[in-house]
């Protein structure tokens, strides 16, 4: 996968270079101190992976990711943790805390690849085909998969795409994510960012912008934070 390095902060840049350079199927071709030296670079050449500042002179990382092409994807690598639900607001991969360790820059590298591998098989006609009352099937990658309402962790909208993280798969189809949510039973899921719907019964933890599932970590939305504490933190889960 070939990938870019935007940071107006030139001590940044190497470091995530030297990442880069310990990360296997990475090939950097450019690192850009601005958005717009990048842009003109992203014009004329196919970026598939982008390391992303987010305070930057002139625009910054977060308006500059609603501008790139839709099939490159984006990593955030910034200081400030307190942007991490806007990122995903903008269909980021990942979301990166600067000084960044190899371990959870792999993990995101990992992540990138795994999206990468699942939009290019053909999904073109994929769809709901069938709701039942604890499983629905979903046609994807040619194939028809039989989902388990209990077995779905998150629901995660990509892109023009939704990734269904089961405990032992991902499927992905085309489709927005506002569809898919219509038809799962709102006593079992709720949506809590634009971005992510999950099932409250595989809730481990929640602070107040995190959604904690076993080693994931769901950003919750500033729009939809209040409903999602009292409907389904206050009401449900203290009731257990």
């Amino acid at each position: 996968m070939n990938c870019i390095i935007i940071d107006d902060e030139p001590l940044a840049r190497e470091a995530i270079e030297m990442l880069i350079n310990q990360t296997d199927n990475l090939d950097l071709t450019g690192s850009f101190n601005s958005p717009e030296t990048a842009a003109k670079f992203i014009a004329s050449n196919t970026v598939e992976l982008i390391f992303l500042d987010i305070q930057m002179p002139g625009i910054n990382g977060i308006d500059f990711a609603r501008t790139i092409p839709k099939e490159t994807f984006v990593i955030f690598t910034t200081a400030y943790a307190e942007f991490a639900t806007d990122s995903y607001e903008v269909d980021a991969i990942d979301y990166l805390i600067k000084p960044v360790k190899l371990e959870r820059f792999q993990k995101a590298v990992e992540k990138a690849h795994t999206y990468a591998k699942l939009f290019k098989a053909d999904y073109a006609n994929n769809n709901i085909e069938q709701v039942a009352d604890d499983f629905f099937f979903v046609k994807a990658d040619r194939r028809i998969f039989k989902v388990y309402f209990n077995n779905l962790l998150f629901i995660q909208g990509l892109k023009d795409y939704v990734v269904m993280h089961s405990e032992n798969q991902k499927v992905i189809t085309a489709m927005n994510i506002k569809t898919i949510y219509e038809q799962l039973p709102k006593d079992m899921f709720v949506r809590v960012s634009k971005s992510y719907v999950i099932n409250v019964k595989h809730i481990d933890s929640v602070d107040n912008n995190t959604v904690y599932m076993g080693t994931n970590e769901i950003p919750i939305g500033s729009i939809y934070r209040d409903f999602f504490f009292s409907e389904f933190v206050t009401k449900r889960m203290m009731n257990r």
